[in-house]
């Protein structure tokens, strides 16, 4: 399966999710290295849209990768709170995500997207035992649109 993310250009070479370790994220806490991918372009780009501020824009590139589909869980919508898209997101959500990466079960959690919940993205375990299978198919500049920030 593909799956999606968009980068600066800085960290895009870096698919070890300490940036999600660092700060935590909706569905890691911190100390969890768990890399967010989506399923589509332009998913991945609208959550880069609202998940980096207005000025903080950096060039930015668009990794393609490739997981092995027999590896990914799924947290459905009736495991979820009600409030479960809301910003902040509950703590929960980081919870769960933490409790799924340390078990180890699979590589690849799949969640709906917050912002539009039949979409969905893909956490990437970095300590999962085959996360070395995961392949980067390409790594190309993302030419970010200024008009998406207005």
């Amino acid at each position: 399966m593909l799956v999606y993310r968009i980068a600066g250009s800085k960290y895009a070479h870096d698919l070890s999710g300490m940036g999600a370790a660092l700060f935590g994220g909706r569905w890691n806490k911190k100390g969890i290295p768990v890399l967010y991918t989506s399923e589509s372009q332009a998913l991945s780009l609208l959550e880069t849209v609202v998940n980096t501020p207005p000025m903080l824009v950096p060039q930015m590139e668009l990794l393609i990768l490739k997981i092995p589909d027999d590896s990914i869980e799924e947290i459905k919508g009736d495991a979820l709170p009600k409030n479960w898209f809301k910003y902040p997101a509950p703590t929960i959500l980081a919870e769960m995500g933490s409790k799924w990466a340390i078990q180890k079960s699979t590589l690849a959690l799949k969640v709906p997207s917050s912002i539009i919940p039949s979409s969905f993205n893909y956490l990437l375990n970095c300590w999962h035992p085959r996360f070395s299978e995961v392949e980067l198919l390409s790594r190309e500049i993302f030419h970010f649109d200024p008009r998406l920030k207005k």
